[in-house]
């Protein structure tokens, strides 16, 4: 099934919402935000989400510009971190979102401590949720990372209600924005997270990423179109050019701010698509 094709008679959605996040099968317990020493670099993690890096990278590049927030055709939604802490879920629902992503894990380190009540929450809303990992390339193995993220919220059902998880690559918080990985090291570091992953899931995770750190990062040796649905971040009133190879966007992540809590986003099609993504 092409799940991810885009939809041509699409209704348009004003202010469209999905963040970033991916998915978990089975919901864990809230955990701890972990106590960082210094041999951790994983020093913030509660700053860190999908887009928390794009959105500074953008606004540098866009300095002095106006930038509108469009109207959005296809399916709103939203992401959301522990930033957002407990999300009123009767409210996303009563002002449209369908979806939503909630971060899970970073590095193999943390987890999301308000996890639980958005991961839960949205489902009982009646969303359809996944759930995503903030990569940290620098610290260990995208395997290595995999087996954290599903290990910790990221897997998958299907139950009709659970969307793949998502891995969110992204400008280093830390550090230099590739992590220190040359563009063949990247791309390797991405193809061991999403071949465990499909291991661990028989699903291959939705990459979210923004097409210029793609393009410097990766040096756009990476084709991963055929099998990893696309999630982008743009904040320029389109989606813009697409990563290597992609042929368009699954998910637009528009705003880092809006109607929802969180990232604001859009499905590339009506909740049919949603609903064709979670199921696989």
């Amino acid at each position: 099934m092409n799940w991810h094709a885009p939809v041509t008679s699409r209704g348009l959605v004003a202010c469209a919402a999905v963040a970033c996040a991916a998915l978990g099968a089975t919901a864990i317990p809230a955990a701890a935000a972990p106590s960082h020493s210094a041999k951790n670099p994983i020093t913030h993690p509660e700053l860190d989400w999908a887009g928390s890096q794009a959105a500074k990278h953008q606004s540098a590049a866009d300095a002095g510009t106006l930038t509108l927030t469009p109207n959005v055709a296809g399916t709103p939604g939203l992401d959301v971190s522990s930033y957002q802490g407990n999300v009123n879920w009767s409210s996303v629902a009563a002002n449209g979102a369908r979806f939503a992503y909630v971060k899970a894990t970073e590095s193999t380190s943390y987890t999301n401590p308000y996890f639980t009540q958005q991961y839960n929450g949205s489902y009982n809303a009646g969303l359809i949720r996944g759930s995503y990992h903030f990569a940290t390339p620098n610290t260990s193995s995208g395997a290595a990372q995999a087996d954290y993220f599903v290990a910790h919220g990221g897997g998958w059902s299907k139950d009709g209600k659970t969307l793949p998880g998502m891995l969110d690559i992204e400008w280093n918080p830390y550090g230099a924005s590739c992590y220190g990985l040359s563009a063949s090291s990247m791309v390797s570091w991405i193809l061991s997270f999403s071949n465990e992953y499909h291991a661990k899931t028989s699903r291959w995770p939705v990459i979210y990423t923004a097409t210029s750190w793609w393009s410097q990062c990766t040096g756009n040796r990476g084709d991963f179109s055929s099998t990893n649905p696309l999630a982008l971040a743009n904040y320029n009133g389109s989606p813009g050019t697409m990563p290597y190879n992609w042929p368009y966007q699954t998910i637009w992540q528009y705003a880092d701010s809006g109607i929802f809590p969180g990232d604001q986003d859009a499905f590339n099609g009506d909740f049919s698509r949603v609903q064709a993504l979670a199921n696989g």
